[in-house]
């Protein structure tokens, strides 16, 4: 597909990275010539120098061709006219970025009288994933599948839940448990494990199971199991706010320090059932005066990503709490694990994967389209879902019988709610929807499990 992005930021320069691996051809448009530059060495990418809104500009850009048209500039506003003009000036598809909480209520009127293809919040993204683990804070992450009847989550395999030595089978017959684990990180191998793949504390697991099925599993190794009751969130900002307004309807406590004091002023007035702190969050005395010792949870949301990795190694220092960290720039994946802190967010990456999906999803379809995707087992693998729309060399045949490729695991068939686990007498129908998990990149179609006939 030939790709136009608007604006090298984080998420512009995720995305360029993330489809330019996918081979598509990709054309890059900024003011800035520096961000171009860099797009230039590191992406194999043409460039325009230019306001994205300009005709003149889109047209040098080709969005005449264009098959997707992708606005992700700082500002909602511009965004949005750079998306106009692209669907007057070519027949693409169109997707703009919008943060301003402003426009939330109004984003489906926005998205249906413009004629975008989809409207993307980052901070509302990130504000439901982290609600998401505070829900099953056992959990270090935590992925949705067939509208939330299924999960993939992660936990650390530790010593005192006596897992040590296991094979993988070992697991479901030992525990009674209707689970199916499907990936596992020791150290720096990422592995899709067959049943006789044996276990070892410290261990990172990825599992697929209903919630209901999650949670007996949890409860049966001695995790706990229940939503935290109380949250410590340090920074203000609009992340902040959206996860705010989630917790308080659940019911949890929020309490919010944040060092701006216009800022507390703004949060006081928007979350009235919520506890606004004016003060430095990375004020050790400041964080203990507030109770981080009896906190359950404590989500660090500053601007700094230095400051919520410090703030949550203080927290887990100082407390039992369920930990997340925002992170934005840094880049030092393997350090930031090695600190084992909890859950880490990045939400350049929650977005370039929605639209990711949206990409593959529009390559195909009039057959299996990409559902959902997710990238998992530390970026190394992938967690597709597939909605089964017609025949093809899949369907009908028993799974044990199906030559798929190595390194790939089919992990649940949702068949008109009904959720299975998969064994290998279970079979596809068309109308299905399948999750499949795989390290191998860049799946658009159910029929791309299969090996390649020699």
């Amino acid at each position: 597909m030939k790709i136009i992005i608007v604006g090298f930021g984080k998420v512009g320069a995720t995305l360029t990275e993330q489809l330019c691996a996918e081979n598509h051809d990709v054309v890059v448009i900024d003011l800035q010539e520096k961000k171009l530059e860099t797009a230039e060495s590191n992406y194999d990418v043409m460039t325009v120098q230019g306001n994205g809104a300009s005709f003149n500009v889109q047209m040098e850009a080709g969005v005449e061709e264009a098959d997707l048209f992708i606005a992700v500039t700082a500002s909602d506003e511009l965004n949005l006219l750079c998306c106009l003009i692209a669907k007057k000036a070519g027949k693409c598809h169109t997707i703009a970025r919008v943060r301003n909480s402003m426009y939330n209520k109004e984003i489906g009127f926005i998205k249906e009288q413009l004629g975008l293809s989809m409207i993307i919040n980052p901070e509302l993204a990130t504000a439901k994933e982290i609600a998401k683990l505070l829900r099953f804070p056992s959990a270090i992450q935590i992925d949705t599948f067939a509208k939330g009847r299924v999960e993939l989550l992660k936990f650390k395999l530790l010593p005192e839940f006596q897992m040590d030595g296991l094979r993988v089978i070992d697991i479901t017959e030992k525990l009674k448990c209707d689970i199916l684990i499907c990936g596992i990180e020791r150290g720096e191998e990422v592995s899709i494990p067959n049943g006789n793949y044996i276990l070892h504390d410290n261990d990172y697991v990825s599992f697929v199971a209903t919630p209901q099925n999650a949670s007996k599993f949890f409860s049966k190794i001695g995790m706990k199991i229940q939503r935290v009751k109380n949250t410590l969130v340090i920074g203000g900002g609009k992340i902040t706010y959206y996860l705010a307004l989630q917790l308080l309807k659940m019911g949890i406590h929020v309490k919010i320090i944040e060092n701006n004091q216009e800022r507390c002023s703004d949060l006081s007035e928007s979350l009235p059932a919520a506890h606004i702190i004016h003060g430095d969050g990375v004020d050790e005395s400041l964080l203990l005066s507030e109770g981080i010792e009896n906190a359950q949870s404590v989500v660090s949301l500053t601007n700094m990503d230095e400051e919520n990795l410090l703030i949550s190694l203080f927290a887990k220092k100082h407390s039992k709490a369920k930990i997340i960290a925002k992170v934005n720039r840094i880049t030092f994946n393997d350090i930031i694990d090695d600190l084992d802190i909890g859950s880490v967010i990045y939400p350049k990456y929650l977005t370039a994967y929605t639209i990711l999906k949206y990409v593959r999803a529009t390559q195909n379809a009039q057959g299996s389209n990409v559902e959902t995707l997710y990238k998992i087992l530390n970026n190394h693998a992938e967690a597709l879902e597939f909605v089964i729309r017609e025949n093809s060399p899949v369907v009908g045949v028993t799974l044990s019988q199906l030559n798929t490729k190595d390194n790939l695991l089919l992990c649940c068939i949702n068949r008109k709610g009904h959720i299975i686990i998969p064994r290998g007498q279970d079979t596809i129908q068309v109308g299905d929807t399948v999750m499949v998990v795989t390290t191998h990149p860049g799946l658009g179609d159910i029929r791309d499990i299969l090996k390649e006939r020699s």
